[in-house]
């Protein structure tokens, strides 16, 4: 039985988004698709394999987790609000 990394799919509501790919890869996301399917019992569209396969790559980039981090910690605090003290007139 092979490893895949991908091992369910989760039905989620999708956000639309077009992307245009090189052939090799959707052939690759065939193969993908069918190898799962052998292994699952559950048929899963190419196209849907892309979302899971992202959030994993996204998942295990350390580099990527450690900027993000950072960038949520040096996030600029809120603006002051304005004075309301009156000035003498």
């Amino acid at each position: 039985m092979t490893k895949l990394k991908l091992n369910s799919i989760q039905d989620d509501k999708p956000i639309k988004l077009t992307v245009a790919l090189p052939a090799a890869l959707h052939r690759d996301l065939i193969a993908y698709s069918e190898i799962l399917a052998e292994e699952s019992g559950q048929k899963i569209e190419p196209a849907k394999l892309i979302a899971p396969m992202l959030e994993k790559f996204i998942a295990g980039d350390r580099g990527f987790a450690k900027a993000r981090g950072s960038r949520k910690m040096a996030k600029p605090s809120a603006p002051a609000s304005p004075s309301t003290s009156s000035a003498p007139d």
